[in-house]
């Protein structure tokens, strides 16, 4: 019998290879599998927060993601013949804690390119055109088998992960429900195509009555506009070039608009639901077969990256020979964070129907830099703090002496940062196991930005996870805290 794989992957969308880029960066063995015959071409979700940003940096594909996004434009709000400008966020400069602090604007398509470009470099490939039709699993692996045009394939692996879409076949033969809300007479063209009679240099948008309303947002790079058209409940979509543009022109008076070159249409229905677990044995979901969101506020593909990259470490780990407890953290960790994104998403969709200009606004709440995974499992409430942050909260970059602590954080390890003579030796004597993520340790000068950025006020030893949350905070009993929350977390140390 051939040795099992360490992890199979149902879906290649974005959550799906952000999590197959992680663990394959930890040298596991990964297939990833999709059952559309090529990648995704559509610009669908198409907002990047700050914390997603972080997250690509340490992937090795921010550069690329820059490049091919931009910030978001503003809003021309079209009421009648006044256009009244708008700003949808309001871009920041850099700080020495929140390097990437704007939202860029990139279509999914290019996105899932980038990704899928990483995955490739890593050794990886996406399997096209191999469907999931079913798998059983016992003590110790799962059995998948996968349809393709070769025929059925039995694949075993240890972990199975859906990330395949809110129609997730993992999660209906898991047997679990999705439990929210379909709207089904509540429904949303989108599609991108060339636009003329448009300036590109404004997200333009046309309210209506009864919450009808168009958008026509220009796609950075590309002579391409993504529209979105809300529709009547009981209105045919309109499909093709010249069907699209009446619709466009019967909104919105203006009879210069036109669209040709369509690339891509969808028929989109707000679904606001949330999985009642995100596993079941030996199999997790992740992304959109965990949780769908309405498109306000660009929260469900950033929710989902990051729920592969909670994932991802805490897999390796359990396959190296830490206790197998720890996957039950991904769980208790993310699924609060999606049902909070699912009330802001949902809030900020239902304010456009009421012309609600808060709905438009996007701010702290949705760049999700301050999630926390504090008084959670690997965060316990009782454990030492900061003045200004505690165990399960994001660990801010800082400026260093030729660097930045993301410098140092960047990569699949554990990160030991010591500041003062006390921490520092509780740090050189920290013991740390062979197997899994391994640790990088630094000591810091106890300059003013790092104390100010860091909230530290006297010795401090910090532990930071290699999903770039605070593992461990010790201000004191330096050496016992910080093994006693390393056991939680890595196999034994044996020596």
């Amino acid at each position: 019998m051939n040795e099992p794989l360490d992890v199979l992957i149902a879906g290649a969308g974005p959550a799906g290879t952000t999590l197959a880029i992680d663990l394959l960066r930890r040298g596991l063995a990964v297939r990833i599998v999709d059952k559309a015959p090529h990648s995704f071409e559509g610009s669908r979700a198409k907002g990047i927060q700050p914390r997603t940003l972080e997250v690509f940096d340490d992937l090795g594909v921010l550069g690329d993601v820059l490049a091919g996004s931009s910030d978001y434009p503003r809003l021309g709000i079209h009421l009648g013949p006044v256009t009244v400008p708008w700003r949808m966020l309001r871009n920041r400069d850099r700080t020495a804690d929140v390097p990437y602090p704007n939202t860029r604007l990139i279509p999914q398509y290019r996105t899932d390119s980038v990704l899928h470009d990483r995955l490739e470099q890593l050794g990886g490939k996406v399997e096209y055109g191999r469907e999931l039709a079913g798998f059983t699993q016992d003590a110790v692996t799962v059995t998948a088998t996968v349809l393709g045009d070769d025929g059925p394939d039995r694949i075993t692996a240890r972990y199975l992960v859906g990330a395949d879409g809110g129609a997730s076949a993992v999660r209906k033969h898991l047997g679990l429900g999705f439990l929210g809300e379909t709207h089904d007479q509540d429904r949303m063209l989108i599609a991108d195509a060339v636009t003329t009679g448009l300036s590109a240099d404004r997200w333009h948008v046309w309210p209506g009555v009864k919450g009808r309303f168009a958008g026509a947002c220009p796609l950075p790079h590309t002579d391409l506009f993504q529209w979105m058209i809300r529709l009547s409940p009981d209105e045919e979509p309109p499909d093709g070039e010249e069907a699209i543009t009446r619709r466009i022109r019967a909104h919105t008076g203006n009879r210069r608009i036109a669209v040709r070159d369509l690339r891509w249409r969808s028929v989109f229905r707000p679904n606001i639901r949330l999985a009642e677990a995100y596993r079941r044995g030996r199999v997790f979901l992740a992304g959109d077969a965990a949780h769908v969101h309405t498109p306000a506020g660009a929260q469900g593909l950033n929710t989902g990256i990051q729920d592969a990259y909670n994932l991802g470490w805490k897999l390796g780990q359990v396959l190296a020979g830490a206790d197998a407890r720890l996957l039950d953290s991904y769980e208790a960790e993310r699924l609060p964070i999606a049902a909070g994104v699912l009330g802001l998403s949902t809030k900020k969709y239902e304010g456009l129907a009421k012309l609600d200009p808060s709905s438009l606004r996007r701010g702290k709440d949705e760049q999700q830099l301050s999630l926390t995974y504090h008084g959670g499992p690997l965060a316990p409430s009782g454990s030492d703090r900061t003045k200004t942050l505690r165990v399960g909260d994001r660990a801010p970059d800082a400026d260093l002496p030729g660097s930045r602590l993301f410098d140092t954080y960047r990569g699949p390890h554990f990160t030991l940062v010591a500041c003062g003579p006390k921490a520092a030796a509780a740090s050189d004597e920290l013991g740390w196991p062979d197997a899994g993520a391994p640790l990088r340790r630094v000591v810091v000068e106890p300059r003013p930005g790092f104390r100010r950025g860091y909230g530290i006020e006297g010795d401090t030893l910090l532990l930071v996870r290699p999903d770039g949350y605070l593992g461990h905070i010790a201000t004191h009993d330096f050496l016992a805290s910080t093994r006693a929350a390393v056991r939680t977390m890595t196999p034994e140390v044996t020596r």
